[in-house]
């Protein structure tokens, strides 16, 4: 270790890992380590910026919990969250999006077809659409969680004001891979930028605007799970999102709604206002 230096370090850290190490963990370890310190010799990274990043991380963990993760959000605002679900987002499927920080374990389960407008303000929407497989068949016994903010642009666990799992759902589709839930539009909101990566937005004079959306995760044994969010044609930030996850096959059409044309396991179609908006969007899974 005595002779170790700028040009030699790198190299001597990788030699250190033992016969036993996992190849991939290898692999990108390595990846990692190599890119890390070509990073700091590109920049010339000083003590003082250093310590910043330092604090950036540490500030991360404080202000992550169960209902925020600021690690995600460091990643989405960054790209890398993007770069990864388009990396591994196969051909012929729906294309994977953000996860984003607000995601919350245990949503309750809705039937399908059932109602989670409840005393939500906001334009309502009835959203309905099938999961398929690449042949198109259905996939039965798929299940869907789906969250979304508020007319506010705030999600439960944000917004004291919300009841808990406000907008939140599960649902299993049945034989026909059909799922169906009354609503309402979600609005454009800001990332939160009240912590360190609103920093870095702040510093490099990005905005924090996201087009609305809804989250969806699709799970179905025998496939490969589906992270992914539905942009609405219309919205203003749909080219200027900051985080980078909308897709050309997840922009979906609000269409006028009739209600003679609704299913008739729409628990709310007799409650909905008369200029609701229709929604059919198809998800598409790969085998796992």
């Amino acid at each position: 270790m005595r002779t170790v230096a700028p040009e030699t370090l790198t190299d001597m850290l990788l030699s250190l890992s033992g016969p036993d190490t996992d190849p991939r963990v290898q692999e990108v370890l390595s990846a990692l380590v190599r890119h890390l310190h070509s990073f700091a010799k590109e920049v010339g990274l000083t003590h003082d910026e250093w310590r910043k990043g330092l604090e950036l991380l540490t500030r991360a963990g404080e202000i992550s919990d169960g209902e925020r993760n600021e690690f995600v959000l460091f990643s989405d605002v960054l790209g890398l969250s993007s770069l990864v679900d388009m990396i591994n987002s196969p051909k012929g499927c729906t294309s994977s999006s953000v996860l984003g920080p607000f995601h919350i374990l245990g949503a309750p389960p809705l039937p399908v077809g059932g109602d989670m407008i409840g005393d939500n303000e906001g334009p309502q929407v009835v959203v309905q659409g099938h999961v398929r497989d690449q042949n198109g068949a259905p996939i039965a016994g798929a299940v869907i969680e789906l969250w979304q903010t508020a007319d506010n642009g705030l999600y439960s666990g944000q917004d004291p004001e919300q009841p808990e799992y406000n907008l939140r759902l599960a649902m299993t589709t049945g034989a026909d891979g059909r799922y169906a839930v009354s609503t309402i539009r979600p609005a454009p909101y800001m990332v939160p930028t009240d912590g360190p990566a609103g920093d870095i937005l702040n510093a490099t004079g990005r905005h924090a605007w996201r087009p609305s959306h809804l989250h969806f995760i699709v799970q179905a044994p025998g496939y490969r799970s589906l992270v992914t969010e539905v942009f609405p044609s219309d919205d203003p930030y749909l080219d200027e999102d900051a985080v980078f996850g909308v897709r050309s096959d997840l922009v979906m059409e609000y269409k006028p709604g009739e209600r003679a044309s609704l299913a008739p396991d729409i628990a709310a179609r007799d409650r909905l206002d008369d200029d609701f908006s229709l929604v059919d969007f198809d998800f598409v899974l790969p085998p796992a």
